[in-house]
């Protein structure tokens, strides 16, 4: 087994399912330590240390990272996973649903990088690797909120990455399309029709299905591995050729 992760350490949002979950396991298998933080443990059990946490919460936010500090952990890698979604135009979206939508994906996502950089400088092996995704640089209809965050998750790598450069802490990251989640599926089942719903997902991509959050978490362990020195800055697509392939019908 591939041990490559052997003495580092990894705190992974929305670590209970999904690309969080997926991410955890493989980093796990590596010989990571994970801390999951999460509002729900999910499927963590067995993994790591999880913690509860709600990243549009300063003070959840602010007490798990205390409980790390209580008990001397470092941090060499940080994977902001954590995130939720949303349907709907500029027309038909609230002003609450913007504020709770960019208060989770984008501020929360400060929020914990802000709250791990002290750990992280300590390591010789700093690595944070967000999860965005393909909406960041594609229009898709009824998607205004959650593409604006993304958007905004995708310039925020880039800025953190310049900002943190000269003390060799590596940003990076995704950009999935479709991915298999527990949050698509629930999305499909609120669907007049889910079997015909998932088939026009999987017709979106060019490889004909969605992408698996294992393939997505891969992305993300390439981008955290600590001989990966040079990668920073970087944007990694995961999404069956959706971005740079035209397959016609």
């Amino acid at each position: 087994m591939n041990e490559d992760f052997r003495g580092l350490t990894a705190v992974v949002t929305g670590s209970g399912s999904g690309i969080g979950l997926a991410v955890s396991k493989k980093l796990k298998a590596q010989g990571a330590t994970v801390i999951g933080l999460d509002v729900n443990a999910g499927k963590f059990e067995g993994i790591g240390r999880w913690l509860k946490c709600d990243i549009g919460s300063d003070e959840s936010v602010a007490s798990a990272f205390a409980e790390l500090t209580s008990s001397d952990t470092n941090i060499d890698i940080l994977v902001n996973n954590a995130g939720i979604g949303a349907t709907g135009t500029v027309e038909t979206s609230t002003t609450d649903e913007w504020n709770k939508v960019l208060n989770i994906n984008v501020i929360g996502t400060s929020r914990v990088s802000a709250a791990a950089l002290p750990f992280l400088r300590k390591s010789a092996h700093a690595a944070i690797v967000n999860t965005c995704s393909v909406v960041a640089n594609f229009g898709f209809p009824k998607r205004s909120i959650y593409s604006a965050s993304k958007g905004a998750i995708l310039a925020l790598t880039l800025s953190m990455a310049s900002d943190f450069l000269k003390e060799n802490i590596r940003v990076n990251c995704v950009n999935p399309s479709t991915t298999d989640t527990p949050w698509i599926g629930r999305l499909l089942s609120q669907a007049e029709n889910p079997e015909q719903e998932r088939a026009a997902l999987e017709a979106r991509q060019p490889i004909g299905r969605l992408v698996t959050p294992e393939e997505v978490a891969n992305a993300i362990i390439y981008l955290a591995h600590p001989q990966q020195k040079s990668t920073t800055g970087t944007v990694i697509a995961i999404d069956g050729g959706l971005h740079s392939l035209y397959v016609p019908k």
